[in-house]
Order: C-alpha cells, then structure tokens, then sequence
C-alpha cells in the first residue's frame, strides 16, 4: 500500500500542471498563446486569436491535458485562396473574401454589405465564456457565449449581435456558430426528416464537397427535417465505439443548418435563423440574440452520442428538474370522443381508466366554444355549456376523486375564421392586405409577434389554469405558416415576424410556468412538428406522431432516440385497426411497444373486452416497475425494424445499473426462422441479475443469469407468429 501511495504522489507531481486547471475550471485562457480552452473529464474543444485578429477553430475532440502541446493560432492562407476562406473562422462576417457560409450577413443604410469581425475583449466566469468580436470600422458587436456542461462535455453557444451604430441596420443572416470536426477525413452524415404520420426517419449519407441544407421553413421546427444532426467516419458500423460529433439547434421557429464541405477537406456546421425570408431590422440600441447550438463529442459512438444528449436534456434542459421525475401514466379521450366530450361521456372513460391504474386523466379537442367539429370554435376558449353546464370543476373534482390529475388540450396560436375572436379581430391574424388568407385544418395563425396577441393568449391561457385544478395542457399546433404579413408594422420591419413570433411563444409558456409552477406542459403540433431543445427547455414531454401505429411507432422511436430522450416520448395504445394504416396487432404488442417511452393510453375503454382490459391492467402495473429505468436510464439500440428489418430489440439499463429492461419484436415469422441469441450490453459481467418474465417467450430457464452470459452468450427468445413481442426485467442481485 505505501509504494502504491508514493508512486501516486509522484504520479500527481508529474501530471499537477495540466490536471489542476481542468480540476479547477471547466474554461481557461492562456494568454500567452491567446487561446482559449474549454474543457471536460472526456473532451476538449479549444480556438483562438490569430494573426489577423479572427477568432480561428483548432481543436474539438478527446480530452487534451497539457497546455505545453497547445500551438497558437495562425491563419493558413493559400497561394490564391484568400485567407478568411481558408481559416476555421469561429464566427464569420461576410466580407473580408469569405465564399464559405457566414455567421452573419448584414446591409447598412449606404449599402455597404461588408462585415469583417475581429477580436475585442472576453469574460470568463466559471464554466462560461463570453468573446466579444467587433467590426473593423462600424460600432456592430458580436458577444460569442459559450458554456459546457462539465458531466457530458457538451457545449452550448449563441451569439447576441448588437448595433451601435448611428442607424439600422438590416441583418440578413444570423447564425449561432459553426462546429468543426477534425480536418481532412470523410465523414457521414446522419439527419432526421418526415412528414405527418411519418416523422423521424433516420436518413444516413457520405458528406462530400458542397453544402447540405436541413432546414424548416413552416414557422416551426416543422415535419420535414428536424434540428439535429451527427457526424462520423462512414466505415464505423458498431453503435458503440467510435468518434461521434453531434448537435442540436434549440429553436421552434424557422432554422438551418448548413453541412458544409470545403475544398480544404475541412467539414463545417453552421446553424441558426433561417436565411429564408429573413431580414431583421434592427434600430440603433438594439440587440438580436441567435439560437442556442449545442454540441458534444464522444468515442463511445452514435450510441454513446444518443446517452449523453439523454443525460444532458434531462438534467440541463427539461424546466424544473422535470427530467429527473418520472413522467405519469396518461388517459387521452380524444380517440373515444372526438369532439362529442360531454360530462357523461368523460366520467365513464375516468373510471375505466383509473381502474387500470392511469394517473393522469385529459379531455383533448371539442370542450370549448361552439366547437362540434375542426370548422369553428376555435379562438373562443370558454368552456361550452352545452357539454359542460357547470363548468369544468365537476370534472375534475369527479377525476381526482379517482385518484389521477386532471389535464386539457389547448391550441392557442390558431383561430377558425367561424369563431367570435376572428370575427371581432380579424387584423390578429397572418395575412398580406388584399390577399387570399389561406387556410389549413380550416384555421388561420394568430399572430403572436404582436404584443396584444400575446398578452390576450397569456391571460387566458392563465385564466384557464387559475380557475381550474388543472395539472396539465397538451399543447397543440396543426398548421404551417402561409401569408407571414405583418401590415400593422413599416415594411422593412415585418420579417422580424419570423424571430419575434417564436420568442413571445416562449415568453408566454415561460409566464405561464412562472405563475404556475406545477403545471406540466407537452409540445405537440399535428403530430411531432415542434420537437427541438429551445421547446423542451419549456415543456416536460413531446407527441412523437399522430400515426400511433404500434410498428410504424417503433421505427420512428427508434428515430426519435437518436436525438432527443425517451423520459419524454409520449407513446399511445390505442385502438385497432388503426386509423392510418389499417393494421390491427395484439394489446401486447401495443402496448410493449408504447412502454418504450412515457405510456399513454388512447383507446376507446368503454368499448373494450375483458380480455383486452385484464391485460392492459397487467401492462400497466408491469411498467410502473421499470419506468424509472425506460425514462431515466442508458438506451441501447439492439436491433431495428429500419430498412427492412424483421426485428427490433431495445435496452434500459438504469442509472445505478441495478435494474435492466428488455423489449423485443418480431414482425412476422418467416420460413420457421428462429432467432439468434441476442447479446445485451452495458452490464456488470461479474454479477447476477434475476430474471422476471411477463410471459413464456424466454427459453433459458434459470432463474438467475450472469452478466457475463447475458452479454457475451446471449439469450434466446421464442418470438413467433406475426407481431410477437415480449419484455424481460433483468434485477442486479450479487456481485462476484
């Protein structure tokens, strides 16, 4: 023990000049070589000033300790290419022969389009940082902040343009930053796009030189493509082991990222607004502040990058330490009762519910106005006395005396045009004078960028909660942008819509929380349209798809893991044959399969059997012991039904390793195929776990099994038939 003592001393001698900053900041700056360091226990991203006064990448990846090995930064230049283009320019002006995309893009009053930044001072305040870049002739700032978060190594940034100058100015491009991985080396590209009843399709391809766009362009972070991306070497095929740059934009109105790949071999990813239709006008004193990036590295590979945004959006960005809860069982009576909700109808679906041990109880579409159908009442949001003659009190009171909560479904940003808020003020709406106000869902968008919509949808939305024991609002959107006029506001200053409309979106459920700070929130927009980090650093969990299709679910779960956590994956049972494709699958398999996330219930319960009854109970009682582990713990991807495949296999292994989850499925059985054995990982090969079953499907028969056996062997499973499906909980009972 003393020699193993005296060499550790000698040990922390030898490595005290590298180790004792780490240990003691998360960022430094060394003055000597004008760089700055941000560090973790797993990484290191690190750029500096160069000759020429421009802030220049030089490093992103695994940890780097000894600040001696550090190279100053230095512009490359280039025989003909001018320098600017060359450099890794941290955030770049257009100007100065920059040809790559920039970080900001802005017109002066006399026309000049040239924006040259260089470095002006910076902060550094524990593990944040704060380089201000200034013009080289005109009073335009830029304040870079960044932040990591020292358990992930993830780094947050934006960037708050200021104009002190004497006039406006007009910003035609603001982006947060660009993230660059390491130079000279191919790399694959992996994205997340869709469409209704078909969101979050993973898509995976070569990145080769030029650009690829991801982007929206709806007024939401939209269907199409979602805001996050990843990075990696196109030969890695193990999930588990390789270098992974990955990120995320955290914003819920129109965004880009450009994927850049330039003739230099050096990837770049620029992300922020929406040069779409964008043009800020920003009066003198004004300041305009970019969306959060965020990014990480690991070596762990796409699995690896899919834990730690787990872990860092349940601990950094969920509201209120939501992420480190367990998220309710839920019961929507939309799919009962459509927009029939009477008082009768709702109390009958509370008591099959609570019978079944749901704990959260909401009314959807149909509880307000003259709302019969989706072609009026939407806008006027009082209760109808009609279906409610007492109000909502009687309800609630009638649901938590079975012992679950109360929540109600909301869509405040729109309006159909048969309503009395349209008809009353037909100006809150988008729309260009003298132009067809086209409609979608038979709505129209209010326009929230105005401050008298946004305080009218405040109150009532506060008025709604204050006067009511509601515990949480499902929070709808169902339709893109069209006509984005702004004809109360002078024409240079109406495509600030695009920024302002989003932040008083924000600042509405920010108020609201604020006041209420127990309610719960779920972002939901005609299915998975509004899912990104800047919407869910507000709410506490998500709707994945309207397509609530058990198989169609599991391939686009599987898709919605790579970005975002399952502790907010709001999954449905709900009733077969299902509305969008026709299919019908066993209560087993639908609800195996919403257990992969935070269990919903949606069927029609008055409608079903005792069979299907008994076991929904059963299901629901077997997920309340390993919801903990499913929401809150490390997700490995086993198998897929992506591309084909003809099974699917997931992994929770909870945060102190002691509980691990299995779900497995087959789609159809094909020419008596068994199974091979499926290996799990992430487990402590020297323990023992117990086995507990939910049905007969395993074929090892030992009540206990090693961890070494369950990675290394594998298990065996029965799965027969079409849409077999089972689960195994896995509980650490002894150590070797």
């Amino acid at each position: 023990m003393a020699r193993a003592l005296r060499f550790y001393a000698v040990f922390l001698v030898l490595i005290a000049p590298g180790m004792s900053a780490f240990s003691q900041a998360s960022v430094r700056y060394l003055a000597d070589k004008k760089l700055f360091v941000l560090g973790s226990a797993s990484t290191t991203y690190i750029f500096g000033v160069n000759e020429r006064g421009e802030l220049q990448h030089l490093y992103w990846g695994p940890h780097l300790w000894r600040d001696e090995e550090l190279a100053a930064a230095h512009s490359p230049g280039a025989p003909i290419d001018i320098s600017p283009t060359a450099a890794g320019q941290e955030f770049a002006g257009w100007g100065d022969g920059l040809y790559f995309e920039p970080c900001l893009k802005v017109t002066f009053p006399d026309g000049n389009r040239d924006m040259v930044l260089h470095y002006f001072g910076h902060d550094i305040a524990g593990n944040e940082l704060t380089v201000t870049l200034k013009d080289i002739q005109r009073a335009v700032f830029v304040n870079l902040h960044y932040t990591i978060d020292p358990a992930t190594g993830i780094l947050r940034r934006d960037a708050v343009i200021e104009n002190r100058t004497g006039g406006p100015i007009i910003i035609e491009s603001a982006q947060s930053g660009t993230w660059y991985p390491p130079q000279g080396e191919r790399y694959r590209l992996r994205y997340l796009t869709g469409k209704w009843a078909g969101e979050w399709q993973l898509n995976e391809e070569t990145i080769h030189p030029g650009s690829r766009i991801l982007e929206s362009r709806t007024g939401s972070t939209g269907y199409y493509a979602n805001p996050w991306f990843a990075l990696d070497h196109p030969g890695d095929q193990d999930p588990e082991h390789g270098s992974v740059w990955f990120g995320a934009l955290g914003w819920s109105g129109n965004w880009r990222i450009d994927v850049e790949e330039t003739p230099f071999e050096q990837v770049r990813v620029t992300g922020g607004y929406n040069t779409f239709d964008f043009a800020y006008h920003l009066a003198p004193g004004e300041s305009l502040t970019t969306p959060p990036f965020y990014a990480g590295y690991t070596a762990s590979g796409i699995g690896g990058a899919s834990r730690l945004l787990h872990r860092f959006e349940r601990t950094e960005i969920l509201p209120d330490s939501s992420g480190l809860r367990t998220r309710p069982i839920l019961y929507n009576s939309w799919y009962a009762t459509g927009f029939n909700v009477n008082m009768a109808n709702q109390e009958a679906l509370a008591r099959e519910a609570a019978s079944l041990g749901v704990e959260r109880f909401v009314i959807d579409d149909g509880w307000f106005g003259e709302r019969n159908s989706d072609r009026a009442g939407l806008g006027d949001w009082f209760v109808n006395p009609q279906k409610f003659p007492q109000g909502l009190k009687p309800l609630i009171a009638y649901v938590k005396s079975l012992g679950m909560d109360f929540g109600i479904w909301v869509e405040p940003e729109m309006v159909n045009p048969d309503s009395e808020l349209y008809r009353k003020h037909p100006d809150w709406v988008l729309n260009f004078p003298g132009r067809p106000r086209s409609q979608g869902r038979h709505q129209l968008v209010l326009n929230l960028a105005r401050d008298d919509v946004k305080e009218y949808t405040f109150h009532w939305l506060d008025r709604l909660v204050t006067e009511n024991d509601i515990a949480f609002l499902k929070l709808d959107h169902n339709r893109d942008f069209s006509e984005p006029g702004w004809p109360q506001v002078a024409p240079d200053e109406q495509r600030n819509l695009w920024v302002l409309y989003t932040k008083n979106l924000y600042e509405i459920i920010d108020r609201l929380r604020q006041k209420h700070p127990k309610l719960e929130i779920e972002t939901c927009a005609g299915g998975g349209a509004r899912v990104d980090l800047g919407m869910l650093h507000r709410t506490d969990q998500a709707w994945v798809s309207d397509n609530t299709d058990a198989l169609d679910r599991l391939i686009m779960q599987d898709g919605f893991t790579y970005a975002y956590t399952p502790h907010i994956m709001e999954d449905w049972v709900t009733d077969v044959p299902n509305g969008i494709d026709g299919r019908t699958v066993p209560v087993k398999f639908n609800f195996l399969a919403a257990m992969e996330g935070s269990l919903g219930i949606g069927a029609d319960l008055n409608r079903w059997n005792t069979e299907q009854l008994t076991t929904a109970k059963r299901m629901v009682a077997y997920y309340k012991t390993i919801r903990q582990t499913v929401q809150n713990g490390s997700l490995y991807r086993l198998a897929s039904l992506r591309n084909g495949g003809n099974f699917a296999a997931s992994e929770y292994v909870s945060e102190d390793s002691s509980q691990i989850v299995l779900f497995a499925f087959l789609h159809s059985q094909e020419f008596g195929d068994v199974l091979p054995p499926l290996r799990l990982l992430g487990l402590d090969g020297q323990a023992l776990y117990c086995v507990h079953r939910i049905d007969d499907t395993l074929i090892e028969q030992s009540a206990m099994l090693s961890g070494d056996y369950l990675m290394h062997h594998g298990i065996s499973l029965r799965l027969t038939g079409d849409y077999g499906s089972t689960s195994l909980r896995f509980d650490k009972v002894s150590a070797k």
